[in-house]
Parts: C-alpha cells; sequence; structure tokens
C-alpha cells in the first residue's frame, strides 16, 4: 500500500488486513457483539498525523472514541484533547491530558458548572465559545481563563448534511461579526485563538470546501491579529468502501497551510475519526438465515442475515446511510445478495441491503469494518439492550477494556417507588 513507513504504518487499514483467526479466538472468548480496537493503529495514525502537521498543535476530537485505553495511547502520542462536552473533559483529564480544549456549543448550565469548576481546580482549559451568550454565561461564573471564538465561516462539508457544520447557524458566530466578538471578549477573556470546523468525512471535492474556510480563517487572524493559535477542525475523511483511496494528508496539510496564508499565530487541528476509524472492527454473529422470494436478475436468491449486532450496537448505517465493509469470517462459500440485519423492529435496522457476500449459515462470524471512530460511541440502550463488550489489543496482547453491560446493568438507575 502507498504510505507504508516504519513509524507510520500504511495510509490505511483494510478489513482484509485483520487476522480471521484472530478475530474469530476473540469472539469465541468474550461473545458478541464485541468490539476490537488495535491500539497500535491508534498509534501509527497519531504519528502520520504528527508527521504530515509537524508544526501544528494537533487534537484528538474525543467524541470519536472516548474509551480509556483509546486516550491514554493518543496522549502518549504527544497529542492534545478537544472536547464537546463536561464529560469527556473530565475523562480526558482522568486520562491525564495535561491541556484540554473544550468546544462548547450551546452548551448546558450543568457543562459549564463542571468545566468552570475543573478550571478552578487548576486544570489547564481553553473554552471555545460560538456565541455571546456563551460569553456571558461564562463571565456570570466568573471565568477570565483562556478562550477562543468559534467562527461560523458560511463554508460545511462532509460525508452527510448532519455532520455538515461549517455553514448550518447553529455553530459558530457569524463570520462577518467575528471580530467584533473577539474584541469584546478580550474585556474579559484571555482570548487566545479563533476556531471553525466544516465538518466531518471530508475528502475529494469537499476538500475545495476545507480549504476556503482555512482561507478564510487566515483573514480573520490576519484582522484580530494578537492570537496564539488558529483551530481550522478536523473532519479528516477515511476510506469505507474498499475501493476508496486512502486521503493523501500530506497533500491535504499542504494545502491547509498554503489556504491559511503568513499569519503570527500556531495552525491548529484537530481531527478525530482518522485516527481511530480504521483502528476498530465490530464482531457479530449471524442467528438467523431467511430467504427472499425475489430472484431478482441475476436469478440468486437473496438471503436476510439476521445478527446479534443492531442500530444500538452500530448506529451510523441507520444515521447516516453509512457504508461499512462486512467480511464473513466463517467459512468461504459462494456468493450471494445478502441483507444483514439486527434485531431492532425498525426498517433502519440494517448493516447492509442486498450486498454480495458468501452466503451466509447460523452461526457464522461477521466482521464489520472502519468501526473505531463513533461505533461505541454512539450505541446506545434502546430496546433496552445491553452495549456491547470491547477489547484492546496491543502487541500481541489482547485485554478487556470495556465490560459487557447485563440488562440489570439497564435498569440499574430506575428509582422503585
Amino acid at each position: 500500500m502507498s504510505g507504508e513507513a516504519a513509524d507510520t504504518g500504511p495510509a490505511v487499514r483494510r478489513l482484509a488486513d485483520w487476522s480471521a483467526a484472530d478475530l474469530r479466538d476473540l469472539a469465541a472468548e468474550y461473545d458478541t457483539p464485541l468490539y476490537v480496537t488495535d491500539r497500535d493503529r491508534v498509534r501509527e495514525n497519531a504519528a502520520r498525523l504528527r508527521a504530515a502537521f509537524p508544526d501544528a498543535d494537533v487534537h484528538y476530537a474525543v467524541k470519536a472514541h472516548t474509551g480509556r485505553a483509546v486516550l491514554e495511547v493518543v496522549r502518549e502520542a504527544g497529542l492534545g484533547a478537544e472536547c464537546a462536552s463536561a464529560g469527556e473533559v473530565v475523562r480526558a483529564l482522568d486520562a491525564g491530558f495535561e491541556a484540554v480544549q473544550y468546544t462548547a456549543v450551546n452548551p448546558p448550565a450543568a457543562d459549564l458548572d463542571v468545566v468552570v469548576d475543573r478550571w478552578r481546580a487548576g486544570a489547564d482549559l481553553t473554552v471555545v465559545a460560538g456565541a455571546r451568550d456563551t460569553l456571558d454565561r461564562l463571565r456570570e461564573r466568573g471565568f477570565d481563563g483562556r478562550l477562543a471564538v468559534r467562527v461560523n465561516p458560511g463554508v460545511g462539508a462532509g460525508h452527510h448534511e448532519k455532520v455538515t457544520t461549517g455553514g448550518h447557524a447553529k455553530f459558530g458566530v457569524p463570520y462577518d461579526r467575528a471580530a467584533e466578538v473577539v474584541a469584546d471578549a478580550r474585556a474579559d477573556f484571555d482570548v487566545v485563538g479563533i476556531h471553525a470546523h466544516a465538518g466531518s468525512g471530508i475528502s475529494g471535492e469537499d476538500l475545495s470546501a476545507h480549504r476556503e474556510l482555512v482561507a478564510r480563517m487566515g483573514e480573520l487572524a490576519r484582522e484580530v491579529g494578537d492570537l496564539e493559535f488558529v483551530d481550522v477542525g478536523g473532519g479528516f475523511g477515511v476510506p469505507y468502501r474498499e475501493d476508496e483511496p486512502p486521503l493523501d494528508l500530506p497533500a491535504v496539510a499542504d494545502a491547509t497551510r498554503e489556504a491559511l496564508g503568513a499569519v503570527d499565530a500556531q495552525l491548529a487541528v484537530e481531527p478525530g475519526r482518522y485516527v481511530v476509524a480504521d483502528a476498530g472492527v465490530l464482531l457479530t454473529r449471524v442467528n438467523t438465515v431467511k430467504p427472499v422470494d425475489d430472484a431478482g436478475a441475476t436469478g440468486a436468491v437473496p438471503v436476510v442475515a439476521g445478527v446479534d449486532a443492531g442500530m444500538t450496537t452500530l448506529l451510523r448505517p441507520a444515521m447516516y446511510d453509512a457504508y461499512h465493509a462486512i467480511r464473513n469470517l466463517t467459512d468461504d462459500r459462494p456468493e450471494r445478495p445478502v441483507t444483514v440485519a439486527g434485531p431492532v423492529c425498525e426498517t433502519a435496522d440494517l448493516f447492509c441491503e442486498g450486498r454480495s457476500m458468501p452466503s451466509p449459515r447460523r452461526g457464522d462470524l461477521l466482521a464489520v469494518g472502519n468501526a473505531g471512530a463513533y461505533g461505541y460511541e454512539m450505541a446506545s440502550t434502546y430496546n433496552s439492550r445491553p452495549r456491547p463488550a470491547e477489547v484492546v489489543r496491543d502487541g500481541d496482547g489482547t485485554r478487556l477494556a470495556r465490560e459487557r453491560e447485563t440488562i440489570a446493568d439497564v435498569t440499574a438507575l430506575e428509582v422503585e417507588r
């Protein structure tokens, strides 16, 4: 593969690169559904980012995967932490990050209370505020520390409209008012930066929007002056489809620096998905095989393969119509159209529909690729289904990182009258 290097690994890890025998052993030991996260791959991805952006401040967008085992290896790799909630701030600090950035989007009062309390207790925190109202609420709480202003540059991009943030009014102060807001904030806060983010899963044609965002942020930085950093977000895409090429990260980094131009401030980026997506797979077992009457144009009879994972385990296909590679790890059989469906009574609870793959049988083990980002993070207990276990791999060793929930865990917080 392209991008091969001793310290950074290949530019992308495909589902076919995972050892089927190893994954089968893990499923046998820990049961399914099961998330498997490879910490060595997290290290490689972090090293590739540091190599592409050697002079930038690289923060990991914690929301992609907040597991302690992942946060610790990201910190050890030299990345900072960018957090979207008070809970993520606490988890990042507990994992040993010394400097944490909190990007407050319409922050609940409880979130601001926790963050300001941690700051008052001595935590090195930078708060990113995207509304004048947030500045007022921080003033009310006595916060006068490090602050960056989130800007809405009017440019958005991403793999789905639901994650395109740069052009939506929800995010940041309008670009044409940003300089005024920065000036106002300087009266009460230590304004250290400006921030913008185009969206999530940016690649291909979306990169032009990213460059436009960066150029606008460079212009704003030169206008307001006296900044420590200009944060242009993350959202760097990964190839979910088997035939999709990996992102040319060095080229993206070069284009980012060129678009920013000369500024008296450090460039900052905050990738999340890029760090962890291809470091994780989801293992799930077939429990039901049901033929479909319509043979279709090819004459091959399609089947529905029911599995023990579903939209409560991996939400992305239902939420974003997202594609994930799926591999049958059990046997090599003739292929046929297969719909992989979960146990939730909703039509959206599908991992794929009519995809060509080896004919499934009950008990087969399937692996779902690129599940390391927004996989476990978006898992839920809808239908009162407990969340899965997660194991992490380091070299040749594997350990349990999160225990499998039980029904008792799901109901534990209920109060009896």
